[in-house]
């Protein structure tokens, strides 16, 4: 599977409870399996001009070709999550973009007039966060692809193509 640049590859679930919606999407639509991070730490991060990173876990997994990531947010911090949901709401975050350029889209929405709300380096990929709520009532994330990360999701999509519902919901991250 080749992965289009510039276009979406990810819907983003921000969720209450990671490991529950794994299951019903799992269940249900056949997603996964998914890979997860549980208190994710970045290398540098940036949220609206300050420091402070809130404690969220991430599952990845694939739906068709688009990869499905839900988010948990474990704290008050105030984050780009907690932008739009408060202590027990739930539902649709972020479209991902997968960027080369990541500097000149990252620059390209900024001359548009959109916001950056956060931007953070982390397992080696630079990630901003676009303010596009006033376009599609959503987060923008751009999201560089050095090939190391490529190869990750190949291979997430690889063990999609190969998953049964009913089969182990849980992908090992490759270290």
């Amino acid at each position: 599977m080749i992965i289009q640049k510039n276009s979406i590859f990810q819907q983003a679930y921000f969720v209450n409870d990671i490991e529950e919606s794994v299951k019903k999407w799992s269940k249900i639509f056949g997603a996964g399996p998914f890979v997860f991070t549980h208190h994710h730490k970045t290398d540098r991060f940036e949220y609206r001009g300050t420091k402070q990173e809130s404690d969220v876990s991430y599952a990845f997994g694939y739906l068709g070709d688009t990869m499905i990531q839900f988010i948990e947010q474990h704290d008050e911090t105030p984050s780009i999550y907690r932008d739009m949901f408060k202590r027990g709401e739930e539902g649709f975050h972020h479209i991902g973009i997968l960027v080369t350029d990541f500097e000149e889209e990252l620059n390209r929405y900024l001359d548009m007039g959109f916001d950056l709300a956060c931007r953070l380096w982390a397992d080696g990929v630079d990630a901003a966060y676009i303010d596009t709520r006033s376009l599609n009532g959503v987060f923008t994330e751009l999201h560089g692809d050095p090939n190391h990360i490529l190869g990750e999701f190949a291979r997430w999509r690889r063990a999609h193509e190969k998953f049964v519902p009913g089969d182990p919901y849980r992908l090992e991250r490759v270290k």
